[in-house]
């Protein structure tokens, strides 16, 4: 997959130099731990306790309002570039993913929680990247850390979500009708022969909606599906933390830590489709395990 000078500074700038930038949020990428390590880190993650006074509120408030405005600046800005490249499909999904990294970026920075990234080697691969979905902050951190050539999958009624869902649109990624289990499988088939065609990676949630209390729900078919058609391996990427920080039905964002893991990517050249469950169930077991136990399934 090909990228613009444009879009490399800025998967460099993601991974390496702009981690050190001197601001609040902390990112960096950490040596192998010792398995002590790793369960303090777990218990760190559900012991997490916030401020709830009136001046972290107010911080807070002010932070979304400047995301709110962020983000207008950055979609007029992209959406107008993308108006004048509809002959051109990919040349759209390139520049929505220089979107997406710009204005992630710009938002995790502004809200300023810290932030610890594992497995960025596993970052720039032709993949199908899958993650759990707790919290808003989620498609933040996966705008701007999928790269370049992506596409993501929604439901055809994301359209008519204001600003993102226009620009998502117009970005050319797809939408699938989830309205029976026939015309789901079908959307998915016809995204897999796109992605193939194309030359892409995906980024799709398998629990297909978002967990109220950020504990990882049942996964869906559908990205094994994909795998199916496609043939592209599986890159779980794994999120902790992003149910802390931005709770259901809550306009205040913590100052909770959020970790992003990528683990290795899963072989799908020999899967089968009468085995569909089985690699549900492996996926699905791979992340319980390294989840902490405040996100792991009831």
């Amino acid at each position: 997959m090909e990228n613009s000078g444009t879009s490399s500074f800025l998967r460099t700038s993601r991974l390496e130099s702009c981690f050190n930038a001197s601001s609040s949020l902390s990112v960096k990428e950490t040596p192998k731990r010792s398995v002590k390590e790793e369960l303090r880190s777990k218990r760190r993650a559900d012991i997490y306790l916030d401020e709830e006074g009136w001046g972290s509120v107010l911080i807070s408030w002010i932070r979304i309002v400047m995301c709110f405005l962020t983000m207008m600046v950055t979609t007029f800005v992209w959406a107008s570039i993308m108006l004048l490249l509809i002959p051109w499909p990919y040349e759209r999904i390139r520049q929505g993913n220089i979107y997406g990294h710009v204005t992630g970026r710009l938002m995790m920075w502004i809200l300023g929680n810290p932030i610890k990234i594992e497995g960025a080697e596993f970052s720039n691969k032709r993949a199908i990247y899958i993650s759990n979905h707790a919290s808003p902050l989620d498609i933040f951190l996966i705008m701007w850390l999928t790269p370049t050539g992506t596409v993501g999958i929604a439901k055809k009624e994301i359209i008519w979500y204001p600003l993102f869902g226009q620009l998502y649109v117009l970005a050319n990624h797809l939408r699938i009708d989830r309205s029976n289990p026939t015309a789901a499988i079908e959307s998915m088939k016809e995204a897999a022969r796109a992605v193939v065609k194309n030359n892409l990676s995906l980024i799709i949630f398998p629990e297909g909606t978002r967990s109220k209390n950020g504990r990882l729900l049942k996964f869906k078919k559908g990205f094994v599906h994909l795998a199916l058609q496609s043939r592209l391996p599986i890159v779980p990427m794994v999120l902790t933390g992003t149910h802390l920080a931005w709770r259901k039905g809550s306009l205040h964002i913590r100052p909770a830590p959020l970790n992003v893991k990528y683990l290795p990517p899963i072989s799908t050249t020999d899967w089968t489709a009468d085995k569909i469950e089985d690699y549900i169930k492996m996926i699905h077991d791979l992340y319980a395990t390294h989840l902490p136990e405040s996100q792991r399934p009831s």
